[in-house]
């Protein structure tokens, strides 16, 4: 399984942490980073055994990029690594989204509550460009757009997490049916994992659905139901960062965890950032009324969304060749990705739009942010500094 030496797992360590601090433009994008680090500069994995992690962390639910770069560290330098891996990409992001809510809950005045503003205008920005590069790669025939249309609709006059779990399960099972043509062939994977180790991560991962939200029944504003909270929304979500925000939102601002404002304040800010879009909970832990402090909050928060794509992904590289061998897999991955647009074209209507846009003003930032983003490839980190920018002048010189 690649070097095992203290050696490995450092370099390993390394890399990540270098690709935490410069991979900018959230999971799209870091496939390039990813295939630059270790397939072109480094060599640790051959084009193919790439794509084959690629092909395998798009099936599974979790935060895809952290996936397969924890199974590169796996394969690099075993389970030490796999770790090593996993914290240098997670460590920078959810430090700064830390500092940022701390700064946050300092930030009081007419300038300071502009620049959260700003943020929210970057989230619109950032998930219109997230709706359109999903459906212009994944909903590419007549069928795949309408699963992609009625998710979006069905989720608008039906909210709620339970609705977004029915239309992931209709979308597999309408793909399997009529997304042939549309099939995501699955790669030949090369990284062994010995069974009885798939299956202890497969048992732990599903004790954990089910055994947390027993806590979280018992001690209902305790660490437990927090972590509950994020541990759901971590193992079911599919598509990746941009698509967990309609999944935590529902859990979170109904019931008392969060305000809308500030939940979508620290969606825009993690834009901002390099790494996974997953470390957004650092901020939903820090800012969260969950009757802790900060540290605890956001340690908690961002463990247990990250541990279930973690759990899965171990298991589904044991599982993956089976997988593979089955005619109707590709189809029914087509026909979950296209209810994964839906599920995130609703969340661009509501809450991201309706809680941001208040004045023609803030459509101009947002199209413009778009444009920057599309149309001339602007870095996220500088669209994000433009939007702030504009929004603090607005509210200093009327």
């Amino acid at each position: 399984m690649g070097t095992l030496s203290p050696r490995g797992a450092w370099e390993v360590l390394l890399a990540s942490l270098q690709l935490g601090l410069t991979s900018f433009g959230g999971p799209i994008a870091h496939i390039g980073y990813f295939e630059h680090a270790f397939v072109r500069q480094r060599r640790w994995l051959t084009a193919g055994q790439y794509a084959s992690l690629v092909s395998l962390c798009q099936v599974l639910p979790g935060p895809a990029s952290s996936q397969y770069n924890f199974l590169v560290g796996l394969h690099r330098a075993g389970w030490t690594g796999a770790f090593a891996a996993w914290f240098g990409f997670t460590l920078p992001s959810v430090l700064l989204l830390y500092a940022g809510a701390m700064l946050s809950a300092r930030a009081q005045g007419p300038l300071a509550q502009a620049a959260l503003h700003g943020l929210k205008l970057v989230a619109v920005a950032v998930v219109a460009q997230a709706v359109w590069t999903m459906a212009r790669k994944l909903c590419t025939d007549r069928i795949t757009k309408a699963l992609a249309g009625g998710a979006a609709i069905l989720l608008l006059n039906v909210g709620g997490t339970p609705a977004q779990l029915a239309v992931l399960a209709l979308g597999a099972l309408a793909g399997m049916f009529w997304c042939r043509q549309s099939a995501a062939e699955p790669g030949e994977l090369s990284l062994p994992v010995r069974p009885v180790v798939a299956r202890v991560a497969l048992a732990v991962f599903v004790a954990l659905l089910l055994g947390l939200p027993l806590l979280a029944q018992q001690f209902p504003r305790s660490l437990a139901a927090f972590a509950d909270v994020f541990y759901r929304a971590g193992a079911l979500v599919f598509g990746g960062g941009h698509v967990v925000l309609p999944l935590l939102r529902d859990a979170l601002v109904p019931a008392g965890w969060i305000s809308d404002a500030d939940f979508l304040a620290g969606y825009g800010l993690a834009q901002a950032v390099p790494g996974p879009l997953f470390a957004f909970a650092a901020w939903l832990g820090a800012v969260g009324d969950t009757g802790a402090s900060p540290v605890p909050g956001a340690a908690v928060a961002t463990l247990f969304i990250f541990l279930p794509g973690l759990l899965v992904a171990v298991a589904g590289v044991s599982l993956w060749s089976r997988l593979a061998r089955h005619t109707r897999a590709g189809a029914a991955l087509a026909g979950i990705n296209a209810a994964v647009v839906g599920i995130l074209a609703a969340a661009l209507y509501d809450p991201v739009w309706t809680t941001a846009i208040r004045s023609g003003a803030d459509v101009a930032i947002a199209v413009a942010g778009l444009a920057l983003l599309q149309r001339w490839k602007v870095p996220p980190v500088v669209v994000v500094g433009l939007c702030v920018a504009v929004s603090v002048s607005l509210e200093a010189f009327g």
